[in-house]
């Protein structure tokens, strides 16, 4: 049996599903409320469904029929301004686990992200050691409260204190692909360019600020999302492994790289208009993200990641263009 909290969510919904087409029992933990994420997971052949609030109990009861506990539940918003939500959501709800997976002996993987390394200036290394995790400097309270529990455990486990016996914090980057219809403003820019490329109108990128970018010449790691349940599905099947690892592809391609992407995936010529950055933004915008996957490596993942060119056509072609629907 595999727990996945925020398992109706864009990622967890993708990791649940693997992992119910890999025979496990899945249980997932996630609020549904009154909007269409209940449609992530209604495909799903799952064990049972459970609200957050109790996650713990759960695991106290069930633990010796859990295999590991895959912890992707949190607010992923980066523009969230409530610091106690977010403490109460992401520290102290991952902590819980952590403290509650090591007392169980189960396996914890969780969601980490690379809003850990705020504008990229020092680059985009997933160093363990307390000093190289001391110098981060996330920009907003989402990417600090990923580090605060990236700090604690590795301070747990430099300190001999009781762990999991098997973690893994994932920093994913500029995740894409089916089922983030729900994120809303944090849906990715291939969801919510896709319905004005498809219409044959112009796609609408933000203006550079940086006169070391182009307009459209901000770069990101884009990495699909079934990357990312490839990654969690090795970390299952590989117990040994532990640690901090970037999830990305390793390759940083622009924005207008995406866009072009999204038309040619639909046989339009690239149409796109460049407005100004809210200043709002501004303040606080990562020009640059590519993920350091070395690490990722040499611990053992050895699957290419997907291209852009051939992701984004998977995710048209697969799952916006055959519904006629933004999913």
């Amino acid at each position: 049996m595999l727990l996945v909290t925020g398992g109706a969510g864009f990622i967890g919904s993708n990791i649940a599903r693997a992992a119910a087409e890999d025979g496990y029992r899945v249980v997932v933990a996630d609020w549904l409320e009154d909007g269409p994420k209940w449609r992530n997971i209604a495909d799903i052949p799952l064990h049972d469904v459970i609200r957050p609030e109790s996650v713990n109990a759960f695991v106290e009861k069930e633990g010796g029929r859990l295999t590991a506990v895959v912890h992707m539940g949190a607010i992923s918003a980066t523009t969230e301004r409530d610091a106690d939500k977010i403490v109460a959501r992401n520290i102290r709800a991952s902590l819980d686990l952590w403290e509650l997976c090591a007392r169980k002996a189960l396996g914890l993987i969780y969601a980490s992200s690379a809003a850990t390394y705020g504008d990229g200036a020092d680059g985009f290394v997933d160093a363990e050691e307390a000093a190289a995790l001391a110098a981060l400097a996330p920009l907003n309270p989402y990417g600090w409260s990923k580090l605060f529990v990236d700090r604690r455990v590795m301070a747990d486990v430099a300190e001999g204190r009781p762990r999991p016996p098997q973690f893994a914090g994932l920093r994913f980057f500029n995740v894409y692909g089916p089922g983030e219809a729900h994120k809303g403003d944090m849906r990715s820019v291939v969801h919510k360019i896709y319905p004005a490329a498809a219409a044959g109108e112009s796609v609408t990128l933000f203006k550079s600020h940086d006169p070391r970018y182009p307009d459209g010449g901000q770069l990101r790691d884009f990495v699909h999302v079934s990357d990312c349940v490839e990654v969690v599905r090795w970390l299952l099947e590989s117990p040994d492994v532990s640690g901090i690892f970037n999830v990305g592809t390793g390759v940083a391609r622009s924005f207008a790289d995406l866009a072009n992407a999204v038309f040619s995936a639909l046989g339009i010529a690239p149409d796109i208009t460049y407005v100004d950055m809210p200043e709002s933004l501004q303040k606080a915008y990562q020009y640059f993200t590519q993920a350091d996957v070395a690490k990722l490596r040499s611990a053992g993942f050895t699957r290419p990641f997907t291209s852009l060119e051939d992701g984004v056509a998977a995710y048209v072609n697969g799952h916006l263009k055959p519904r006629n629907a933004v999913t």
